[in-house]
């Protein structure tokens, strides 16, 4: 990071590339940083006809048209990963192996395997660092969850409610890449799932020790095969053929688990719950008070105080907009100016530069070996669905 720059290489395209891209665009216009972020080169994985577009729409400096190229670049200090899951493992540890620090998007990989290769890479890769965007722990709502759960005002927590319910893939919809397990790993699960398990891991500050049951279900089987990509978002502008492909992942996925503080947890993800667009949430129940949020009102924090005089007992809500007092909201608007999915982004733009430059971030950050954690829930959720088993995660490794 020489000359107080990072150079940043972008590996993929479509929907996170266009989120990330705008995230390292923004992030100097309102953060003060101790390091300049400068998009130097992007590549696509499959998509090399859009990648010069690409590439002049979001100011990159350069392109390439081998994502090893990229990876091993001297003049690269942070690869940024955000294609299919399936490449997620061999991307990173290249580049880990080419000495650079590695950013990926979620979940940390599309097999547990795979997720064990990259953390056991990360842990031999000393000197660099490793992130993976599990974007909801910067929304200013979470992470002051996160922080009001560490200064006691919820107590011990005896229960975590966590949904994560969208209705976007609807049976007109082809077969995407995340329809197919070879590419995503799973459908709900590896999508949904393990962001709201890593948000309840974030706030309650707890792991999960047992999944107690857990029950999948595909209700599409079959699906169109896909002839045109999304235009933008998950999948407006698809298109698909006559003829018909097997869908390999699931639709729907509900659990109930054990933390280690004692609290019981019920997790569910679909993305089949007509009338939900993306309602990510959770509530979590503690001794002495409560917190209940739901990302379709992302600006906003229920919080119940029981220690309060039981006359004015009653759920508060927090509009997280004001500087000084809210995580990241410094940096943003006046009070109740409110903001959007793709600030959550640029807040975590912002804290990996932090921690790149050895400052501390605003709120702990998710490493490959956090990550592979949410990635070991995910897979005993899966073994329990299968076995029809109480699955402890001690075993799972």
């Amino acid at each position: 990071m020489a000359n107080g720059q990072l150079n940043i290489g972008l590996i993929g395209q479509a929907f996170m590339g266009r989120t990330h891209s705008n995230a390292w665009s923004q992030v100097s216009r309102f953060f003060e940083l101790p390091l300049c972020p400068v998009k130097l080169m992007t590549t696509a994985l499959d998509d090399e006809k859009n990648l010069a577009a690409f590439a002049k729409r979001w100011d990159w400096k350069q392109y390439a048209t081998n994502w090893k190229d990229l990876a091993s670049n001297p003049e690269i200090d942070l690869v940024d990963i955000v294609t299919p899951n399936n490449m997620h493992m061999p991307m990173a540890v290249f580049a880990l192996e080419c000495g650079k620090n590695v950013s990926c998007e979620k979940p940390l990989a599309g097999t547990l395997d795979d997720a064990r290769l990259m953390a056991n890479a990360a842990r031999k890769a000393k000197k660099a660092k490793t992130y993976v965007w599990y974007n909801y722990r910067r929304v200013p709502a979470v992470a002051l969850a996160h922080q009001l759960v560490k200064a006691g005002k919820v107590g011990d927590i005896r229960h975590v409610r966590a949904a994560y319910l969208q209705d976007w893939a609807t049976p007109d919809i082809p077969l995407a890449w995340r329809f197919d397990k070879k590419l995503a790993g799973s459908g709900s699960h590896g999508d949904l799932c393990a962001h709201i398990i890593d948000m309840t891991r974030f706030v309650t500050g707890e792991e999960v020790t047992d999944i107690c049951g857990s029950i999948m279900e595909t209700f599409v089987k079959e699906r169109d095969i896909l002839t045109q990509q999304s235009g933008g978002g998950l999948a407006s502008g698809m298109k698909g053929s006559a003829k018909k492909g097997k869908v390999t992942v699931d639709d729907a996925v509900l659990f109930l688990a054990r933390f280690e503080g004692g609290a019981v947890a019920s997790f569910e993800a679909t993305r089949m719950a007509t009338g939900n667009q993306n309602r990510n949430g959770f509530e979590i129940n503690g001794t002495k008070g409560s917190l209940r949020f739901n990302f379709e009102d992302m600006n906003w924090l229920e919080y119940y105080d029981a220690t309060a005089p039981r006359e004015v007992q009653g759920w508060t809500k927090i509009m997280c907009t004001h500087g000084g007092s809210h995580p990241y909201a410094h940096a943003w608007w006046p009070d109740a100016h409110i903001i959007g999915y793709e600030h959550a982004f640029t807040n975590m733009a912002y804290d990996m530069i932090l921690d790149l430059a050895g400052k501390k971030p605003t709120v702990p950050l998710p490493s490959f070996e956090d990550a592979y954690q949410t990635q070991r829930v995910l897979e005993a959720a899966s073994i329990s669905a299968a076995q029809k088993a109480w699955v402890k995660l001690k075993d799972v490794k």
